[in-house]
This record gives C-alpha cells, sequence and structure tokens, in this order.
C-alpha cells in the first residue's frame, strides 16, 4: 500500500484527562484516529471525549485490538494499574502484532521500571517506551497567520528506552507531531527528568501556596506582593498565575509529590522528608471543603491568589481546631 493511501496509526489514550484530551486533540487534528475505553468514566471524560472527537470504545480489549499506540496519561497513583488492565486485556485476547505503550505518567524510574516488569512477566507483545511530559496540554494558538496550518503550544515530551514510535509505518510522522525527542537508551530516565522538573515547578508553587497562606494569617499579603513585585516581579508573576492553577491538580500531585521523594531517595540519596512535606501541602488543598471540589474547567473558587490564600487560611484554622 502506497503510503499516500496507508491507513494511519490508530491511538489509544488512558484517560481522557486535561491532558490526555490535549494530546488527542493534536493528534486528530494531524490525522491520527484516537479511540478510549469509555466503560466506567466519569460523565466528565465521556463529555471530554466527545468534545475532542475521539472514538469511545466499551473495553480494554476493543482498545488494544484496535490500536497501535496506547499512551497512559493518568494520575500517578493509577498508572500501575493502568498498565496491569493491558497486561490483562492482551493477556486475554489474541493480538500478535507488537503494541507501543507509551506510559507518560509522572512516576519515579522505580515505579517505571515496575510497570516494564508487569509487561515482561505476562509475555505480552509489548514494546514499552519511558515519557514523560513536561508543560501544559497541547492547545492551539490564538493567532496564526492567514493560510497556514494552525499552529500549536506544546508540551516537551522526552522519552526514553531501546524503543521509539519511528518504527510505525507512520511513526516519523507521529514523532514529529508530537514533538517527541529520545534522551537515553535507558528506561528511568525520562522518567527522572520528569521528578526533577517537577520537584522545581510543583515544589515551588507548593511553598508559594505555604507563603502567601501563611502572610494571609498575619495580614501581610499585600505587603508581600509589594516586597515581591519591586525585587523578584518574576516570582510574584509565577505566583499569581501557578497558585490559582494548582487546585483542580492537587489531588493528583500528592502522589507525584511521593514519587519525587522516592526518587531523590533512591537515585539521588537524599532524605524522603523535604517532598513527603510537599505531598502534605497537596494533600491539604485536595482535602479541603471548598478547594477540593474544584475542578478544571468548571472552577468557582480560588482563581486568584488572594482568594487560594484566604480559603486554605480557614481551612486549616478550622482543622487545628478541631483536633486542640
Amino acid at each position: 500500500m502506497s503510503s499516500s493511501k496507508r491507513i494511519p496509526t490508530k491511538v489509544g489514550i488512558l484517560s481522557l484527562g486535561d491532558m490526555g484530551a490535549g494530546i488527542a486533540r493534536l493528534l486528530i487534528a494531524h490525522g491520527f484516529p484516537v479511540s478510549t475505553n469509555g466503560q466506567n468514566r466519569s460523565e466528565d471524560t465521556i463529555e471530554r471525549a466527545r468534545n475532542a472527537n475521539v472514538e469511545i470504545l466499551s473495553s480494554d480489549l476493543d482498545l488494544v485490538q484496535q490500536c497501535d499506540v496506547i499512551f497512559s496519561v493518568v494520575p500517578p497513583r493509577d498508572a500501575e494499574a493502568t498498565a496491569q488492565r493491558i497486561v490483562d486485556a492482551l493477556s486475554g485476547g489474541s493480538r500478535k502484532e507488537t503494541l507501543y505503550f507509551v506510559d507518560l505518567n509522572a512516576v519515579a524510574p522505580s515505579t517505571c521500571k515496575s510497570i516494564v516488569a508487569l509487561f515482561e512477566k505476562a509475555r505480552v507483545p509489548v514494546k514499552f517506551i519511558d515519557a514523560c511530559i513536561l508543560g501544559g496540554p497541547p492547545s492551539l494558538k490564538k493567532s496564526s497567520e492567514e493560510g497556514k496550518d494552525p499552529e500549536w503550544d506544546q508540551p516537551s515530551i522526552p522519552i526514553s528506552g531501546p524503543h521509539s514510535l519511528s518504527s510505525l509505518p507512520d511513526g516519523e510522522k507521529l514523532t514529529s507531531v508530537l514533538q517527541l525527542r529520545s534522551i537515553s537508551p535507558e528506561i528511568g530516565a525520562a522518567s527522572g527528568l520528569k521528578m526533577c522538573f517537577a520537584s522545581i515547578t510543583k515544589g515551588f508553587t507548593a511553598l508559594l501556596t505555604q507563603s502567601f497562606t501563611t502572610a494571609h494569617r498575619l495580614g501581610v499579603v499585600d505587603e508581600l506582593k509589594q516586597e515581591l513585585n519591586q525585587m523578584v516581579p518574576a516570582i510574584l508573576t509565577r505566583a499569581e498565575k501557578g497558585v490559582p492553577g494548582m487546585p483542580p491538580k492537587a489531588y493528583r500531585w500528592v502522589r507525584e509529590m511521593e514519587e519525587i521523594s522516592k526518587t531523590f531517595h533512591e537515585e539521588g540519596n537524599w532524605d524522603r522528608t523535604v517532598f513527603e512535606g510537599v505531598a502534605g501541602v497537596y494533600k491539604a488543598v485536595a482535602e479541603d471543603g471548598v478547594l477540593g471540589r474544584e475542578k478544571i474547567g468548571k472552577r468557582s473558587r480560588g482563581t486568584s491568589l488572594d482568594d487560594v490564600a484566604a480559603l486554605m487560611a480557614e481551612g486549616l484554622e478550622r482543622k487545628r481546631k478541631k483536633t486542640e
């Protein structure tokens, strides 16, 4: 079959959260069909899939039979269970051709290697790619020149390990569209890079959250902003953007910070306490009676730095009083 008539590679994505849906829209815009398993998924996820024109299948078995590539984009706590679902589907089916499994989750190198072991132990036809996402979901740029193909803002997606998608019939195009770049032949390198990157970005957001919450309790938020604006304005800009954007993601970031703690202990020989503490910050936000209910695209509270600080100060004070 000529390349012009070749059926494009069908891509499966688990699951259709904000990031997964963004990747799906990018792939579909470039001619790649995308599917997901809608079984037992929330109405929000199904709605996201429909809005992105993603095909909704009824089982993991359908997904592994119809797709040549599966991207795992789930909360870190679900990474191993999602891989096991694919192992089970492949073990219960008749697929002979190789399936590419791209793990894009924010997990420690050792967790990534544990996931690889699941596939190896089951002896299923899978080529595993360790990958990570640095940045926000793909999105169309607001302005592009007339007559030119639409341009996208995209995250960086480093990959590592012995395999790549370029060996697929249209793998070079798929690799180019997603801007995948190999950084190492070793499984764990991409996952490790994510841990080091997120420790700086999300770790800093946790510090900002603690700082402004405490400043609110002390009544010095305006003074803190003024001093930051005069001395380090970039930090104030980061706080005003990053802290309000965090609450809907806090529940995901708890496990991510724990995976960073695990990485720094296992790979860097550091004590676990720092990022266990950072995980505690996000756990407090996720468990807050107001901020913990926030969802991406359906925001009502915590949409400003001041509101997050006020709500967390109130929530932590109530929690303190209950324990006294």
